[in-house]
């Protein structure tokens, strides 16, 4: 049995081990017997019905030939067991805690109703889609770091750059509001972000410079009946036990407050501009928390307190722990159905129905003050089962929360406007019947049929919805290599590519070649390129002269010195040959011997010696040279003259003679 398998059976048995330890009636008895089979190995044999989860052999590679040798094992074979059905091993995951505990989580139980027909105003959070895709691209929350103003040289500089990106925002808001008219979008959530550090303590700045701007946004607002709101982050608390968070809050919310009065916005439009704040931590004591609110929220300025509005969260705080203090401070409370159903009372079920009951009090914190009542909707991820994994929102969602008809619903999903374009088709909301065309791939129709001074509409048709899963659509395709066996609209394979521009792989990086050593082609008249001079060689040590020479020597050295014989020249080579080839040494032939020639003196000998020596067949060897040879004869003959022993060395040279005396 491979590893593989042997893996997935200790698997099995621990995952049933764990089953086994758990109370009864936390799992069902079809959960309990197929729970763990995604483990089981697969069949060792076809037609056998059983396995074994313990090997009868282990096996060893043999190092160095690849081969496998089989070694027996001591352990007894257990019981084979029979094969289950496998499950899908999603479920397994979902259904277990990693401390090996069951997740149960009870089916929600939600209301029937649905508030058909829609009378009221669907909006989305911050960023739209398609414009953002659009060229150039039209969005309100461009931004920067605090490293990037210091970098402007000057601090006038700085604060010139940082309101340029807030300027700039300021002016895409007017676009977005009439591309939400055209689709018949009148609920939008603006972005925070829209004026970077524009509450920080030090960098902070007011708005004045872009009044012209918001005004500009807000009269398009009350023209076309658009409601705008905002909702500072989540470290926006002024619960928080620590000075310096609630003083940063207060900062932040008074920056809200002076964003939504600069819109300009009048009566309705002006109360329903509302800022949407979340309790925030319990920091160990959530009565203390509480209580705490109610002490700074005495603190704020009336514009703040005017637009201050409450939400349920997912982590701390439902909506039966928001709703006695919403009722003691006149603050309205925006129902979140999503968070709902993750952070709910006890004594609640999940889902909408029990909540029923709960929303006249809550509309009744809205009506009070005179402004439109507005909820949260969102749904969370398919896969998700806890708590954790459901606070994500879904991409789209397909269904509606059983609230009133003239609701102002905003939809908080991570593909924004398009979730909008998913309930107007599904539910038929809208003129048309809630139809928006499809966005034809890769090509954008916003130059057809664009008015002067407006972008990124549509086109005349107005093609500005894509299907789930399909956000590349709105950009250009990429093109790349055409694919093997897939043809154009022509027949012409070379020139199709693959639907949706991909690239292909890149090709595998070949093996580095070594350069080529171009020969030099000789001459025209046949001569060969002359070869460099050989390297030089170091000139033989002195031979050491013998001690005390007879009186016999002295008359000889006399005779004429013989003349010095030159090597033969080396053979022609071309130049390239003699740098790329290593040159090995050969014997040369000896040159043709001179007359004989009588004994020479001292000075004879070395002028001998330093000749350029003959190589033998050993290239570490030297063959002395026919003078030399004569002098080493010659020296010989003195030398047993004189009464000494001659001893020569490995080599028959003249640098490793030697003559000893006795």
């Amino acid at each position: 049995m491979t590893k593989r398998k042997r893996a997935a059976v200790i698997k099995a048995e621990a995952s049933m081990a764990t089953l086994a330890a758990l109370p009864e009636g936390s799992t069902t008895s079809e959960e309990q017997e197929h729970i763990g089979d995604e483990f089981a190995p697969e069949e060792e044999e076809e037609g056998s019905d059983e396995f074994d989860p313990e090997p009868a052999t282990a096996t060893k590679t043999t190092k160095g030939k690849g081969k496998r040798a089989s070694q027996k094992s001591d352990k007894p074979a257990p019981k084979k067991k029979k094969q289950k059905p496998a499950i899908d091993r999603k479920t397994f995951i979902k259904t277990m805690n990693k401390d090996g505990t069951m997740i149960t989580r009870e089916p929600q139980v939600n209301s029937t109703h649905l508030p058909l027909p829609w009378k009221g105003r669907i909006g989305y959070a911050c960023l739209n889609t398609y414009l953002r895709s659009a060229t150039p691209p039209i969005f309100c929350s461009r931004t920067c770091r605090i490293d990037t103003i210091l970098k402007q040289g000057t601090p006038a500089a700085g604060k010139s750059y940082i309101e340029s990106l807030g300027l700039a925002n300021a002016r895409d808001l007017s676009k977005m509001i009439r591309w939400n008219e055209r689709y018949n979008i009148r609920f939008l959530r603006i972005s925070s972000e829209m004026f970077p550090f524009a509450s920080h303590p030090v960098y902070g700045y007011p708005l004045t410079f872009a009044g012209p701007a918001l005004r500009e946004a807000g009269a398009l607002a009350m023209q076309y009946g658009h409601r705008l709101t905002t909702h500072p982050g989540q470290f926006t608390q002024i619960a928080s036990p620590k000075r310096n968070v609630v003083e940063a809050s207060v900062r932040d919310l008074e920056y809200h407050a002076e964003l939504l009065g600069l819109l300009g916005l009048e009566g309705q439009a002006d109360r329903d501009a509302v800022m949407i704040l979340h309790m925030g931590g319990v920091f160990g004591d959530k009565d203390a928390t509480l209580a705490r609110f109610r002490t700074n929220y005495a603190t704020l300025s009336p514009a703040v307190k005017a637009r201050l509005v409450l939400e349920n969260d997912d982590v701390n705080y439902t909506v039966h722990d928001l709703l006695p203090l919403c009722q003691d401070l006149s603050i309205p409370l925006v129902l979140d159905w999503h968070h709902h159903n993750i952070r709910h009372s006890p004594n609640l079920r999940e889902g909408s129905l029990d909540l029923l009951p709960t929303l006249p009090a809550i509309a009744a914190t809205w009506t009070n003050k005179g402004i439109t009542q507005k909820q949260h909707y969102s749904e969370p991820r398919p896969e998700a089962l806890t708590d954790r994994d459901m606070r994500k929102h879904s991409k789209r969602v397909y269904g509606l929360p059983p609230c009133a008809e003239d609701m102002d619903l905003m939809i908080e999903a991570k593909d924004k406007e398009q979730a909008v374009f998913e309930l107007y088709r599904k539910f038929g909301i809208g003129p048309g019947g809630g139809v928006v065309a499809e966005v034809v791939p890769h090509v954008r129709g916003d130059e057809d049929g664009v008015e002067e001074g407006e972008v990124a509409r549509g086109g005349s048709e107005g093609r500005v919805y894509w299907p789930e899963g399909c956000e590349h659509w709105l950009s250009p395709v990429k093109r790349g290599r055409a694919k093997k066996g897939v043809k154009d609209e022509d027949g012409d394979e070379d020139a199709a590519y693959a639907e949706g521009g991909e690239k292909p792989p890149p090709p595998k990086k070949r093996a580095a070649r070594r350069p080529k050593v171009e020969r030099p082609e000789p001459e025209g008249d046949g001569e060969e390129a002359e070869a460099p001079p050989p390297p030089k060689k170091k000139s033989a040590p002195r031979k050491p002269k013998p001690a005390n020479p007879p009186p016999e020597a002295a008359p000889e050295a006399t005779k004429p010195r013989p003349k010095r014989q030159k090597p033969p020249p080396p053979p022609t080579t071309t130049a390239t040959e003699a740098t790329t080839k290593k040159k090995r040494p050969t014997k040369k032939a000896p040159a043709p011997a001179p007359a004989p020639a009588p004994a020479v003196d001292a000075d004879a000998e070395e002028s001998d010696l330093s000749s350029p020596p003959l190589v033998s067949d050993d290239e570490n060897e030297e063959v002395p040279s026919v003078p030399q040879q004569e002098v080493f004869l010659q020296v010989d003959r003195e030398a047993a003259a004189a009464g000494a022993v001659v001893v020569e060395g490995a080599r028959r040279s003249g640098r490793v003679r030697r003559a000893v005396m006795r």
